[in-house]
This record gives structure tokens, sequence and C-alpha cells, in this order.
């Protein structure tokens, strides 16, 4: 399929196989934001898949590895509603794919729920949590298996320099509360026995048979982190219409169950600044972090408090991402069209920078996970309302479609490249599909 469906919009920068866009993007805006602006070529138009479930350029294939509902190597389904993911390196060649299913009680029980024993889970009562894949470089699923239970609505999270993954609840039920307000556009209701809205950590190898809530990491609508490699520093994003921006440092690095301190983001003399309206583009604002106290908020609250002591508000923060010591996080439907924006912070500068805003729907719809690729171009997944792709940033700034979800109108997320480049992987959130898509990457133009 060609690209008509979008214009291209400026982005500006560069960077290497292991570093996010190494230059400061100051061309954004720079040149009209218009379909016929700027051509992003990236490897071509796309083709349309004969089996109707991924357009890709020619030269690229792909593999369907895991559907929802089939039988696991520890003889449970694989769950629905496949999210957050990430890939790590296993043994004799291989590669660990560790993923997310944002998973919500379902009295009913229609939907594939991560199912392991009641002494496994968080709480026996909620049916989300995380899958591990074990894949051959033939693209072969030697192993699949739950690697954490009891869980609601992991949606995100992100990868450690010490080789795990951070699972993110989107929710902040309680046993007390039963209407769960785990969306702003949706009220629901349903029953768990303990406290969510946490943090859990999950190794690449192998699974959680205790699960540990990092309540010291903040109680809120977590959706992903990044961690600065250099510090130790953890930031995060919250999916709220009003949220913040958080960053926790741990008391001890790699050992996060021994709690540290979270604090938020503050852009100096401006406290309470409203990022998604008349904010600076291509301007640097210097932050400052204030820390927090009710980390651990019987309410979902964290964020009031955060704001009163001037945090700044990002409506919808979403994907998140490091590289080039740097931290690039989108706000799903952020700026005056309200369908996205993404903002970069420099931790040595101490500044924040909000570097694409779209204008409209048909230049960026609902940016959601994103991620470098091995070959120096940035990757987003969309989650609009329309068409969903999987869009590239080259680094000369151009912007080009990847990938088309042929099969229906459900978000793409969970993006990620294996260890050694060749692959990347990505999910169809709903019915709830993993893919391989491999090809020459060296192709991009």
């Amino acid at each position: 399929m060609s690209l008509s469906r979008r214009g291209f919009f400026t982005l500006a920068g560069s960077s290497t196989a292991s570093v996010i866009l190494a230059a400061p993007l100051k061309n954004l805006y720079a040149k009209t934001l218009s379909k016929q602006s700027i051509k992003g070529r990236g490897f071509g138009k796309l083709i349309p898949d004969p089996n109707g479930i991924l357009d890709l350029p020619k030269g690229f294939k792909y593999r369907v590895l895991s559907k929802t509902g089939e039988m696991m190597s520890d003889r449970t389904k694989v769950p629905d509603k496949k999210d957050g993911m990430a890939a790590f390196p296993g043994t004799n060649g291989t590669t660990i794919l560790v993923r997310n299913h944002e998973l919500k009680p379902d009295p009913t029980q229609k939907i594939a729920i991560v199912n392991a024993a009641d002494s496994c889970k968080y709480d026996k009562l909620a049916p989300g949590g995380t899958t591990t894949l074990v894949i051959d470089n033939n693209y072969q699923v030697l192993q699949q298996y739950v690697s954490l239970s009891g869980t609601i609505r992991n949606c995100s999270g992100g990868t450690t320099p010490w080789g795990s993954w951070i699972s993110s609840e989107e929710d902040v039920s309680t046993p007390i509360t039963v209407a769960n307000n785990s969306s702003d556009r949706m009220k629901e209701s349903f029953q768990v026995s303990l406290k969510h809205g946490y943090n859990f950590e999950v190794p690449s190898h192998g699974k959680v048979t205790t699960p540990v809530p990092l309540k010291a990491m903040g109680r809120f609508r977590h959706e992903a982190i990044a961690v600065d490699p250099q510090t130790g520093y953890i930031y995060q994003t919250e999916d709220r219409e009003d949220s913040c921006i958080y960053r926790f440092i741990p008391t001890q690095a790699g050992k996060l169950e021994a709690g540290g301190t979270l604090e938020a983001l503050v852009i100096d003399g401006m406290p309470k600044m409203n990022t998604s309206v008349d904010f600076p583009m291509d301007e640097p604002k210097k932050v400052t972090w204030i820390r927090l106290e009710d980390v651990d908020p019987n309410e979902d609250t964290l964020r009031q408090e955060a704001q009163f002591k001037g945090a700044a508000i990002f409506r919808r923060g979403e994907g998140m991402c490091y590289g080039n010591g740097e931290i690039f996080w989108t706000c799903t439907n952020g700026g005056k069209a309200k369908v996205g924006q993404i903002f970069r912070y420099n931790p040595k500068a101490e500044t924040v920078e909000l570097f694409v805003e779209s204008p409209s729907s048909e230049v960026l719809d609902f940016p959601d996970n994103l991620i470098l690729s091995p070959f120096g171009h940035l990757i987003v997944c969309e989650d609009g309302k329309g068409e969903q792709f999987v869009t590239g940033v080259n680094p000369q700034g151009e912007c080009y479609h990847f990938a088309r979800n042929a099969l229906n109108k459900a978000e793409f997320a969970g993006v990620c490249f294996s260890p050694d480049g060749k692959t990347m992987f990505v999910n169809i959130y709903e019915p709830g599909i993993t893919l391989a898509v491999w090809g020459n990457w060296q192709a991009v133009l």
C-alpha cells in the first residue's frame, strides 16, 4: 500500500544502531507539515499482503509466531490483548520475548487470560501478566509459557540494563473501591483482592513464582519506563489526561525491591505547566525534580501531589525509550490537535523539549510505543482510530510507513528488535498476534 494516507513531517536528527536520534532535532517544523512537504521513502511503498495480515515493503517477510488461544508449553492458552514487549538474547542463538497482556477481570471469561496456579499469582482474581517466548533463528517457537500472573492491565514497561523486563500495570483498582477507573474514557466494575497500580520485575530467563509489587516506584496508572544506564535512574510515564513524568532513584542499583526515591518533573518558571497547550516548540526548558512523599496512596492521587508541588502536566504519557543519553516519550493525544506529541529529556543538561506535535491524524495518529531500530531510525507504533501503521523516522527527519495492519484497525504494540538486529517483533493488539519481520534493513533510503 502506498503512503498516500499521510504526509511526512520534519523531525531532523541523526543516530546509530545503538543510539536514538543523536542530534537535537533542531529542524522540526522548519518545513511545512503537509502531505507534499517531505517524502521520506524509507523502504519504499507498502505491498498489500495476500494473507491480509501485514502490509510490508518489497523484500520484507513476516511470520506469525503466536496467536491468542493456542496451547503453550505449560499447557495453558496464549492470552489475549498483547501489548508491550521486549527481546533478550537467549542461549544457543535463541531470542527471548517477554510480552505483556493488558487484561482486566472479565466475569464472562470470553477471552484467554494469563493462567497460572493461584500460588504463583500476585492477585488470584486478576487475569493479566506476561508470557515468555523462546524463538530459534528460523523463527520457530521452542517454548512459550506464563512468566508473571495475577496482575491487571499490563500495558507497557521497559527493559533494565541488568537484563529484566519491568511490566507495568495501567490500573489502580483496590479491593475496597470495586468501581474501577481504569480508563478516563470508560468506567468499569470488577472485583480484586489486592491493591493494583504497580510495576513488577520479570526475568528474561524463567518466570516469577512470587510476584512482588515495586511500591516505591509509585502507585499510579503506569505505562512505560526507561532506564538511564549512566545513573540507574528510571523514568516513567503515566496514562492519564493529566499525567506526570516520574523519576525513580533506586537505593541499590539493580535491586528495585530495596526501594528508593520517587520524583516528578517540574519545568523551571512554569509551575503546573500544561504541556499539551501552547508549549513552545524546539525550545529546551530547564527542569527540576521534586520529591514525592505518598508514593503508595490508597486513592489515585500521586499526580495530584506532584502537581500541587508544581509538576508539569502531560496528556496521556505512553511509550518511552532511552538513547544517546536522552529519554524520549510520546503523549498519545497531546497537542492542539489532540493527536500526538513526542518529547525528549536530556538528563545531563536537565532540559525537556517538545520536538514533535502532530497537526492532524493525517500526519501522525496517536503515537504510542516507540523504539530505536538497529539501522538508526526511530520506530513508532500508532494507536489511532483509523488504519494503523508502524512508522519510521530517518536521520534526515523524514517520516515513512514501514508496516500497515491489513487485518483490522487494532493498534500495533510492543515493537522491539532482536539482539542481533535482524528481526523486528511487533504485536497486533487484538485478536492478539505476535509477528516476526525480517528483510534487508540496510536497504533503507
